[in-house]
């Protein structure tokens, strides 16, 4: 009997803290998922309702003028699109190649001046030369001003995405490289016959941060970029929201009597976040099990 009780009270204290955990779960799903909802509901709104009764998750009203005024001259939008999606997937796809080629020489334990490396490569995670020598040298050493290579080049290497990488091949044992060089297998063989399929999930992981990071990028534009043909997503809409301040704020100091209630301000800036962010939010659920199992990598021994 007591034997029978004392189960029913470990059922009972892990039913409660199953419901707590689920309870927290859906708890940050919501945290995540209703600004979201706002911002799309926002970008679909009216301007003057908004102004009137501030945000609501279901809009009183479907207005897509904030999208009309932004997709004015498609032309433009659809060529920062392309721009952005062909640095996107060139600069990805290099930067995964040189990050895992980088990660593999520092992780072979048989390598001479590996942990030399692994310091200058911590060492250049901590400090760098700063803002001005790095302008000279894409501009004046490299010579990559107003091109598509200055979106990409600065991107391509990054210290932390390395070592990550370099924390999956660790867990690699060193007889999978020994029995390859019996085999006659070189080392670019090894690379990528071997190490490249066993590190999916590494590279599906690294390389989703590698490829938000040329997709949310207006910095290497707003730095090296001045023709219009080459303008990115990013950086196009981030002009657009400026000229959209700028109209709001100087209107009436020009001394022009417009009224501006209903010039989409509040939603255009939701619907470029909308346009911005669609796509990736597109891409990232087909890399979700390659994601969770790069993080979760070397957790549990075999």
């Amino acid at each position: 009997m007591n034997t029978v009780i004392a189960a029913a009270e470990r059922g009972k204290r892990w039913d409660v803290s199953h419901l707590a955990l689920h309870l927290f779960f859906i708890a940050l799903c919501l945290a995540i998922v209703v600004p979201l909802v706002l911002v799309v509901s926002i970008s679909v709104s009216d301007e003057k309702l908004l102004l009137q009764h501030g945000y609501r998750l279901i809009p009183e009203t479907f207005d897509l003028k904030a999208y009309r005024l932004i997709l004015q001259s498609p032309g433009q939008l659809l060529n920062a699109y392309a721009i952005t999606i062909a640095v996107t997937l060139l600069g990805t796809a290099a930067g995964l190649l040189m990050t895992a080629l980088g990660a593999y020489v520092i992780s072979r334990k048989d390598y001479r001046y590996r942990r030399i490396t692994t310091i200058y490569v911590l060492f250049t995670m901590l400090f760098n030369g700063g803002l001005v020598p790095f302008y000279i040298l894409v501009t004046q050493y490299l010579h990559l001003k107003d091109t598509l290579w200055a979106l990409i080049v600065p991107y391509l290497l990054n210290p932390f995405y390395i070592l990550i990488m370099k924390g999956f091949l660790d867990k690699l044992p060193g007889e999978l490289y020994e029995s390859a060089k019996i085999d006659g297998a070189r080392e670019m063989r090894i690379f990528a016959s071997i190490v490249l399929p066993l590190a999916l999930p590494a590279l599906a992981t690294v390389g989703l941060f590698i490829a938000f990071a040329y997709w949310n990028d207006w910095w290497l534009g707003l730095l090296f970029v001045d023709s219009p043909g080459l303008v990115p997503l990013q950086l196009l809409l981030y002009r657009i929201m400026n000229t959209i301040e700028f109209l709001t704020n100087n209107i009436g100091v020009a001394g022009v009597d417009i009224d501006l209630s209903s010039f989409p301000n509040l939603s255009a800036r939701m619907a470029m976040a909308v346009l911005a962010a669609g796509p990736m939010m597109f891409v990232f659920p087909s890399f979700q099990k390659y994601f969770v199992s790069g993080l979760t990598v070397g957790s549990v021994k075999s």
